[in-house]
């Protein structure tokens, strides 16, 4: 069963609410007080494990008693526990409920994913080197090989979250993240490249205009908004549901930070309907992208809370049966 290790940190004025929350909830396992045993603050520490998809309702209502306010309520992943109380709740409840995100720990990886460390932009940088140097051979590999280091989907995610969340610093920092790793990548990308040309280090057919790979970068079409929209959906999808390989499938469709190298390569050899057309094409894949993971994330929060909803409706009212010595 997918579960979840709650500790609380409580006042003693909430103990009492906050452990009848606890007692009365049929997905709550393992529960521990101990009281008087927090400092700074002082207080009480509830433990206990809880079913996953159960979690999210469980948290409004320990919040909306203010103990993270008051106090603390930290959350870790249970990777294994033997019981049999355990296995007999799995078998009694829905397999969706033990499987459905934990929203809070969602938001927090999504945030995590909008810290813009001095990493963020180096990345960025040599995410368009490495774009740049696939633009000018031809080479499709290196390509993807860019849109894999490049870090821009998860400051992309955190202006979707602080949108959804109606949180403008959050909004405002991801926009100046992206708007200055962009530029500082197309600036350091256009350097090398003007380098490159100068020592004529351009493939052949890239120097006779055969160049595939920025055609298709270049000229944003209905196909790019289509990509963008299923790789959107995909992108909130995985992040919620923790599927790594779809998640790095999203990084991989998306021509952003290709689109920002096209368009220091089409500057540094004189293409300006090019740098024109990548420019639009990175834009355009942004904006989709962010729209794309607002809308998702609230209709992916709702289709999960009314699934979870008729779920625990279907669970036997009472918890698991008493075992027999």
């Amino acid at each position: 069963m997918d579960l979840v290790h709650l500790r609380l940190l409580t006042p003693p004025a909430l103990t009492g609410p906050a452990l009848a929350l606890l007692t009365a909830d049929r997905h709550v396992l393992n529960l521990a007080v101990l009281e008087s045993a927090a400092r700074a603050p002082d207080g009480d520490v509830l433990e206990c494990d809880v079913v996953r998809g159960a979690a999210n309702t469980l948290l409004h209502r320990l919040r909306s008693l203010g103990i993270d306010r008051q106090g603390s309520i930290s959350i870790e992943d249970v990777e294994l526990l033997l019981s049999h109380r355990a296995d007999r709740l799995e078998a009694a409840e829905p397999r969706v409920l033990a499987h459905a995100p934990l929203w809070a720990a969602v938001e927090a990886g999504i945030r995590a994913g909008g810290t813009y460390l001095p990493s963020f932009y180096l990345l960025l940088v040599i995410a368009g080197l490495i774009g740049a140097v696939g633009i000018m051979t031809n080479s499709q590999i290196l390509i993807v090989a860019a849109m894999v280091v490049g870090p821009e989907y998860g400051a992309i995610t955190s202006v979707a979250l602080g949108l959804d969340r109606g949180n403008r610093r959050r909004v405002e920092e991801g926009l100046r993240a992206l708007t200055v790793g962009f530029l500082l990548a197309i600036v350091v990308t256009l350097g090398f490249a003007l380098l490159a040309r100068a020592a004529d280090l351009q493939s052949r057919a890239f120097q006779a205009g055969l160049r595939p790979v920025s055609n298709l970068i270049d000229t944003p079409n209905a196909f790019s908004v289509v990509v963008a929209v299923l790789a959107g959906i995909v992108g909130i999808v995985s992040l919620a549901e923790a599927r790594r390989t779809a998640l790095l499938g999203v990084f991989i469709s998306v021509t952003t930070i290709p689109a920002a190298s096209d368009v220091a390569v089409s500057l540094a050899f004189s293409e300006w309907h090019e740098a024109w057309g990548s420019l639009l094409q990175l834009l355009l894949n942004v904006v989709v992208l962010v729209i794309v993971g607002v809308l998702v994330l609230r209709v992916q929060r709702r289709i999960w809370a009314r699934v979870t909803r008729r779920a625990a409706g279907a669970a036997p009212p009472g918890g698991p049966a008493p075992s027999r010595p």
